[in-house]
């Protein structure tokens, strides 16, 4: 039981996992301080206020509705994207691309005129 519980933690997926997630929790105080220290001043200066929660909002029947919070949502969700993506997915893939051989080359075995080479070349020395 306790073999089987140190392979599962020592596992390829969960060690990535766990090193995702301390990555991601650090990537989110970077987020923050982009979106506090350069996007909301600059919504303020566009809207005139410090976020996008209270843009757009109405009520009917006694119903707050704010458009706002949804697009502060959508906003802060891209930018994390994106961040994500151009600073740790394409250079990660680009430091795979540099060391590991494509697959083509991987799964290519030797060509059927290699292996009938390789036959003819058998049969002689046998013969």
């Amino acid at each position: 039981m306790i073999k089987g519980f140190r392979e599962f933690v020592l596992r390829g997926n969960v060690v990535d996992l766990a090193v995702g997630i301390v990555i991601g929790v650090a990537f989110t105080g970077v987020v923050n301080g982009f979106l506090s220290g350069f996007l909301n001043p600059l919504i303020a200066a566009i809207f005139g206020k410090p976020n996008l929660d209270a843009v757009f909002t109405f009520t009917i029947n006694n119903a707050d509705f704010s458009i706002g919070v949804v697009l502060t949502a959508v906003i802060n969700f891209v930018l994390v994207a994106a961040a994500v993506y151009f600073f740790v997915v394409v250079p990660v893939n680009k430091l795979r691309s540099r060391f590991e051989k494509p697959i083509e080359e991987q799964l290519a075995g030797p060509s059927e005129v290699e292996l009938l080479t390789d036959i003819r070349d058998a049969l002689r020395t046998r013969g």
